[in-house]
């Protein structure tokens, strides 16, 4: 994913390929940062677990989400804002399971889950044990 997003011409702001100095053997990779992200990316289209954060910039509120929505996956996203009312309108707005809005904690009583390819269905909470009962309609 590194080597595509340099090969795509996302800017390399720290890390890279290499494995980090002090791990020189074994499956490792330095924390890297990418800036200049187009939402057409590999790196801004793709999960990618591991250390590695790409950012990608917008003028306006509504481009902002569109591009949290311009993607298969829906797990999680987070709002920043000093207005908490703007901060809750944007988030209801965005295509995932979770948004943290200013930080928020994660709490394990909520249902936790994704959108799309992210996962269908809930864990925890109320909707969580839903998940494992059988409802029946009787019509009469």
């Amino acid at each position: 994913y590194i080597q595509s997003g340099i090969d795509e011409g996302a800017e390399l702001l720290i890390g890279g390929t290499a494995a980090p100095e002090s791990l020189p053997h074994g499956y490792y990779v330095q924390p890297t940062i990418f800036g200049k992200v187009t939402s057409q990316m590999k790196i801004a289209r793709e999960e990618i677990f591991g250390p590695v954060l790409s950012i990608l910039t917008y003028q306006e509120e509504e481009e902002a989400i569109r591009i949290a929505n311009d993607s298969c996956y829906g797990l999680s996203g987070a709002v920043w804002s000093a207005d908490s009312a703007r901060a809750e309108s944007v988030a209801l707005k965005m295509r995932t399971g979770q948004v943290d809005i200013n930080g928020g904690r994660f709490n394990a009583l909520a249902p936790f889950g994704g959108y799309r390819h992210s996962g269908n269905g809930r864990e925890l909470g109320r909707y969580g044990l839903e998940e494992f009962l059988e409802v029946k309609s009787l019509q009469f």
